[in-house]
């Protein structure tokens, strides 16, 4: 036996590291997390576990409000079961034979669940009858077409036939550049519909949410006999980058915002979500009133 030829030797991490080897060969398993388990606040960037958030859509960190379904809306505000809805089954033209149109309405509809971009209907608040129209900016961003125009316009229009009052909650991106000029006339025919019932005497509240801008704002959503917001809602015309471009100056801080509205006497109360419903149900009771005195 040769003591002294060549040793070789057998290194215990060898198996360990072709284990390793053939471990970085194998794809890795991301973690599984089932979707619209977690959801992003905008406003202050936390990540916020889904079951925390409750009926109001309230950001449990910050406060924010979060945007609403007409749903989701219809449930918070309305008396329970009372909610009767107009024209649910009013379908959208391709007025202006926008390419494509009828498949960017396909993909708004699957992603609201609803047919157009505002419902409307009757109900009653805390027992006080009205009409009342809630728009969805996840329909094309509430832009403003001929059918939102129109299922508005019959409402405001129901509302002056039965001597009731209206109420819009309005969220809008503007007027629906799909359809042209018939988007844009939307705005002077519903403007003249809400004209008709100030003339009978009735009463027109507006909430406006984030965001109400373009067409929306500039027509019906700033024509409420009571003009509510919700807190830090974006309201405006044209967009802060349009503005700034036009007249070369720094826009003041908040500019837009609910709160600097309040301020310029644009909005006549910011309500918070959660007290909503008890604010329009005085708002109700106190219209009732009046219109019951100047009857008798």
């Amino acid at each position: 036996m040769n003591l002294f030829g060549k040793k070789s030797y057998f290194s215990i991490d060898a198996t360990e590291k072709t284990k390793r080897s053939n471990d970085k060969r194998k794809p890795k398993r991301e973690p599984s997390i089932p979707d619209g388990m977690w959801i992003k606040c905008n406003t202050c960037k936390a990540i916020i576990y889904k079951k925390e958030v409750t009926e109001y859509k309230l950001c449990p960190n910050c406060d924010a409000h979060f945007r609403m379904s007409p749903s989701e809306r219809i449930a918070i505000t309305c008396d329970e079961g009372t909610f009767e809805e107009f024209d649910a089954d009013m379908g959208t033209a391709n007025p202006m034979d926008y390419p494509d149109y009828e498949k960017v309405i396909e993909k708004a509809r699957d992603k609201s669940g609803i047919r157009e971009g505002v419902v409307t209907g009757r109900c009653k608040i805390h027992g006080y009858d009205t009409v009342m129209a809630i728009m969805d900016s996840h329909f094309m961003m509430g832009s403003m077409g001929s059918v939102v125009g129109e299922k508005v316009t019959r409402a405001v229009e129901y509302a002056t036939e039965h001597r009731l009052p209206i109420i819009i909650f309005t969220t809008s991106g503007g007027a629906r550049m799909q359809e042209g000029i018939i988007s844009l006339m939307q705005m002077a025919k519903v403007s003249e519909a809400l004209g008709r019932h100030d003339e009978a005497g009735l009463l027109y509240v507006t909430v406006l949410t984030d965001p109400t801008t373009g067409g929306v704002t500039a027509s019906f959503a700033m024509l409420g006999d009571i003009i509510l917001s919700e807190p830090k809602a974006l309201i405006g015309f044209a967009g802060q980058r349009v503005i700034k471009g036009t007249i070369h100056q720094e826009l003041p801080e908040g500019f837009q915002r609910a709160e600097f509205q309040l301020e310029h006497g644009f909005v006549d109360r910011i309500v918070h979500r959660e007290k909503l419903r008890k604010e329009l149900g005085k708002i109700l009771q106190l219209h009732c009133q009046k219109e019951s005195e100047e009857m008798e």
